[in-house]
């Protein structure tokens, strides 16, 4: 065998990593695509809506999109029983929604990973007192604590935001608790403990640097549940009220109409379905790349 044969059989280098970041898969740049879409929406929703989201005119009461008349009038999508211009409800129901679930899904992930972290540090008693109440928030479905503490305390914007917080803390807490101990092992935190730094320092400045891939990972594949949580409260009536609207809540209004207005339940649903299905699609590729045991 000649040396140009040797050569020429030799297998390529692979990638440089972030050319092989990304790489990814056709679904995965279109769910990317349209979560850019959807953050842009959520922005500048105000700027892009052609009307007021709360302005009637009910001479223009049900009318159908512009693919169903061959004629926009003025509404591309549409309007609703109250002749409001069913796009500009969609832009900042868009709004409100992505904003509900990105601030619960914070809260949910800053509650629970420092938790975690408490839990691991002290151990003992803290530990079994965390990790008891992980259980029970994962044994009890969040769903059905949500509509109890909402028909006892009634509906206020801001025990909303608390209760889309709550949802999903204990998986935070869970993972965190176990990265944390995991790590706390391993040469470099034992080196920093042995040069007397102070507990916080080790978990704020070596630790958690070192395990916040796996936790972003989670808040990405939390974000979709928070999402559905807040539409299916709204859809039943417990979640954001009028005059605000929210995806949820306009897929509960149009419900009632969806033999003669389709568009108003279905248009509304459609975002809902696309929104979190790009969001999972986008966090399970992410979790592929973050994690090596996954690849």
């Amino acid at each position: 065998m000649s040396a140009e044969t040797v050569a020429s059989a030799k297998p390529e280098a692979p990638a440089p990593r972030g050319e092989r970041f990304w790489r990814m898969p056709i679904l995965v740049w279109l769910a990317a695509g349209f979560l850019v879409l959807v953050a842009v929406i959520a922005t500048f929703a105000q700027v892009l809506m052609p009307y007021g989201y709360e302005d009637t005119n009910l001479l223009f009461r049900l009318k159908p999109p512009f693919w169903s008349s061959l004629s926009i009038e003025g509404h591309v999508l549409g309007t609703d029983k109250l002749g409001r211009d069913l796009l500009s409800r969609l832009l900042v129901a868009t709004q409100v929604s992505i904003a509900l679930a990105l601030l619960g899904t914070l809260i949910g992930a800053v509650l629970g990973t420092v938790l975690g972290v408490l839990a691991a540090h002290y151990g003992r008693l803290v530990d079994e007192i965390v990790m008891m109440l992980v259980d029970w928030q994962a044994a009890m479905p969040f769903l059905i604590i949500a509509l109890a503490v909402l028909a006892f305390f009634g509906n206020n914007f801001y025990l909303f935001l608390a209760l889309m917080g709550l949802a999903g803390w204990e998986t935070y807490a869970r993972l965190t608790r176990g990265l944390v101990l995991s790590a706390k092992e391993q040469g470099y935190a034992v080196a920093v403990r042995a040069l007397g730094a102070r507990p916080w320092r080790l978990y704020v400045r070596h630790i958690l640097p070192n395990v916040i891939g796996p936790l972003i990972v989670q808040l990405t594949l939390n974000f979709p549940q928070t999402i559905l949580l807040e539409t299916s409260l709204s859809f039943l009536g417990l979640g954001i009220q009028p005059p605000l609207t929210s995806l949820g809540q306009m897929l509960g209004e149009g419900r009632d109409y969806l033999l003669t207005s389709w568009w108003l339940a279905v248009i509304p649903g459609a975002v809902i379905f696309i929104t979190t299905l790009s969001m999972s699609l986008f966090g399970d590729w992410l979790r592929t790349r973050l994690d090596p045991t996954q690849r």
